[in-house]
């Protein structure tokens, strides 16, 4: 299968919704992983990224304007010994006590479900890295409606082992944009991943959607020592 392009299906998409991609850089010698997100409405819009310990939270940039921060407010990133936990909301927190509880990534999704935010009902997506022995190995998943039924849950995961040099996934919440938002559909998309962390940051921030973009975060982490690079590029500064 050929790679996509990730300039691409992001340029293309005016609302691919909040994304996750992980993957390895073409040397071989670091594990990549970003998380964007985006926003319609003024309470979505009003947010940026900061640092918070290993990881990453999401936090009002005015106050003020705060409404609901229930599904807005959470950290995206945490980092739990080998492994680096990447979601799009609380539920990275859901991983973090369920895995330092030796359970797997898989079984400390069982107690979630989409959010409960009708009609778009929108999906939890959620990835892992697991770093060892200099090389490492990846899962993504997804919870979602069935068809934007409420009643039923549709959860999938998929673990990549092993990951070939220069190559990557690309999950994200919403197929495009709608009303409702449709789920995003199908195993996450194969792209190609660079070896120069700057731009691969400028290339996924500069083809988001100008009107819709709100934060991005970029984690190169090197392989034989466990040490990493983090961006952060908001647009509220």
């Amino acid at each position: 299968m050929k790679p996509l392009s990730l300039e691409q299906e992001l340029s293309g998409n005016a609302y691919p919704g909040r994304g996750i991609i992980i993957g390895r850089t073409p040397d071989g010698t670091r594990a990549v992983t970003a998380y964007f997100i985006m926003g319609r409405s003024q309470n979505s819009r009003n947010r940026i990224f900061v640092e918070d310990g290993d990881g990453i939270r999401t936090q009002a940039y005015d106050p003020s304007r705060l409404e609901d921060p229930s599904l807005i407010i959470y950290a995206p990133v945490r980092v739990l010994g080998n492994k680096t936990i990447v979601t799009n909301g609380d539920q990275t927190d859901t991983i973090y006590e369920g895995m330092d509880r030796q359970m797997t990534f898989e079984q400390s999704l069982r107690s979630r479900t989409f959010e409960p935010d009708a009609p778009n009902y929108t999906p939890r997506i959620s990835g892992i890295l697991h770093l060892g022995s200099g090389s490492f190995n990846y899962a993504m998943s997804i919870l979602k409606s069935s068809c934007g039924d409420p009643a039923s849950c549709q959860r999938h995961t998929f673990t990549y082992e092993c990951p070939k040099a220069g190559e990557g996934h690309f999950i994200h919440t919403y197929m495009h944009d709608g009303s409702p938002l449709p789920a995003f559909e199908g195993e996450p998309k194969l792209i190609s991943i660079p070896d120069d962390m700057d731009a691969f940051t400028d290339l996924i921030w500069n083809s988001l959607n100008e009107d819709n973009k709100v934060s991005l975060f970029v984690r190169f982490i090197d392989l034989a020592s466990g040490t990493w690079q983090t961006r952060i590029v908001n647009k509220n500064r």
